[in-house]
């Protein structure tokens, strides 16, 4: 019983820094902001797929742009200039 235990509670103090890391994400709404400050307008979606956030927006002149931004870091990996 006592070796249940302790892999129990070794199992744990292993898992503790990935279950953090997930806990250290942005949320959608960050990552919103984010896309809206490189490409502002309307947002028509936001995906996330793991680490990394696909925000799709709308100019008022009707360009659809797509910003991709790592949701641990709030970096933007795609850029208007690239």
């Amino acid at each position: 019983m006592k070796s249940r235990l302790y892999c129990f509670f070794l199992l744990l103090v292993l898992a503790a820094p990935a279950i953090s890391a997930q806990t250290d994400l942005l949320s959608k709404q960050q990552a919103v902001n984010i896309a809206r400050q490189v490409y502002p307008g309307r947002v028509l979606a936001v995906k996330q797929n793991g680490t990394i956030f696909r925000v799709k927006t709308l100019s008022k002149n009707g360009d659809v742009h797509i910003i991709i931004i790592d949701a641990r870091s709030g970096e933007v990996i795609n850029h208007p200039d690239d």
